[in-house]
């Protein structure tokens, strides 16, 4: 078979992959664009998530099946929670440790796919010290380049985002574990991505390092975290509140792009077609090289195989917050002000505030955590007796 009419049949079943997959998937496939389903629910978002997130579980199980019983004791039977004693503590995650298996275990659990970060990242298990076990979790990487609602909220202009969104971080999971997550403990993490141990963690880890780019060192302070909504409008981030002073401001929706719909299986094909027959946008030769991100890989295999760039567009809206870490954070970052002044905000401090607002109240009239096995939360054991 001569190359050219290998490559053109390559090309026609990749194409028809992409096509059955993004249907299996509930997205509708209209005139050369691709529409997510009429009816948006939590419920469907989730559904639409569904195959990518059983895909990267099975990625993850050769690394993580045979550990899955250790992990498991880091979580929680309702019985082992008492409110009235819970002590949460941050530890940081370090590359290669136990902290980080049961930080990639707990992800798996998540109803949408949990991105592993992109460049700088910092990881946080949040443990309740009076019985050892798991609360929830906590990563911050790079902030994608350019997004509008924050850009505009900030104010800031193509320079202002070039020199400083190195002191911004978003964090790209954020949220608790049951049965914590019963008694309103996403709440809890939330707040701590907010805290001074977090700001302390990045200066420590990042302060004096220098950029690939500009070669710039950079000062480890983090003026400004970022988060969006996993399924559409946030009801753990709206109103969350410390003290007088609202931590998290929403700043708008996204307009509904991502590579999620091409994470269940389809991406290695998409890649490798793409490396053969597509070209990397011109870049700075400290990059590196290769493509410089996966949407550029999706953006640039999909017209080579007669679809559109613009599917990476599919509709579903992420509510954007912006959690200031300084009263001037928005003026530092728009290069008005050079010294940051901050919130002071410790962890003891966020967590007494969370117990009485939040946690107290909803365990005095609830009481469904108790319920709670951990041998729910088992994904690959939980199959192979049968329980699945």
């Amino acid at each position: 078979m001569k190359e050219s009419t290998r490559n053109s049949v390559e090309g026609a079943d990749l194409r028809d992959r992409i096509i059955r997959s993004l249907r299996a998937q509930g997205f509708r496939v209209r005139n050369g664009a691709i529409l997510p389903p009429k009816e948006l629910s939590k419920e469907r978002i989730r559904e639409l998530h569904k195959t990518a997130v059983e895909y990267r579980i099975e990625r993850a199980r050769d690394g993580l099946f045979r550990v899955e019983g250790d992990l498991l004791r880091h979580i929680a039977s309702g019985p082992e929670v008492d409110p009235s004693r819970m002590s949460p503590r941050l530890v940081e995650v370090l590359p290669e440790s136990e902290e980080e298996l049961l930080f990639r275990y707990a992800a798996l659990h998540w109803s949408i796919p949990v991105s592993s970060g992109y460049g700088r990242r910092l990881r946080f298990l949040v443990v309740d010290d009076s019985n050892g076990k798991l609360v929830g979790l906590i990563g911050l990487g790079d902030p994608v380049y350019s997004l509008g609602p924050r850009d505009e909220w900030i104010g800031w202009t193509p320079s202002d985002r070039k020199k400083r969104l190195g002191h911004v971080m978003d964090a790209f999971v954020l949220g608790a574990v049951p049965p914590y997550s019963f008694l309103l403990c996403g709440k809890l993490v939330a707040m701590l991505a907010a805290s001074d141990t977090v700001r302390n963690a990045f200066k420590r880890k990042y302060g004096g390092t220098r950029s690939v780019i500009r070669r710039k060192l950079h000062d480890g302070r983090l003026a400004l975290v970022t988060t969006a909504s996993a399924l559409g409008r946030s009801s753990v981030y709206n109103r969350l509140r410390f003290g007088g002073r609202l931590l998290y401001q929403s700043v708008g929706f996204t307009k509904g792009s991502g590579e999620f719909h091409f994470s269940n299986g389809l991406y290695s094909a998409i890649t490798e077609f793409a490396e053969k027959h597509c070209e990397p946008t011109a870049k700075q030769e400290r990059w590196g090289t290769g493509f410089r991100n996966r949407r550029e890989v999706i953006k640039k295999c999909l017209p080579a195989l007669g679809l559109s760039s613009d599917w990476v567009y599919h509709g579903i809206e992420r509510e954007i917050f912006v959690v200031p870490l300084a009263r001037n954070a928005r003026e530092f970052l728009q290069g008005q002000h050079t010294r940051l002044l901050w919130h002071r905000q410790t962890e003891a401090q966020l967590f007494e505030y969370f117990r009485d607002r939040w946690m107290l109240p909803r365990a005095s009239w609830d009481d469904s955590f108790k319920s709670w096995c951990k041998d729910e939360w088992a994904i690959w054991s939980k199959k192979e007796n049968g329980r699945g």
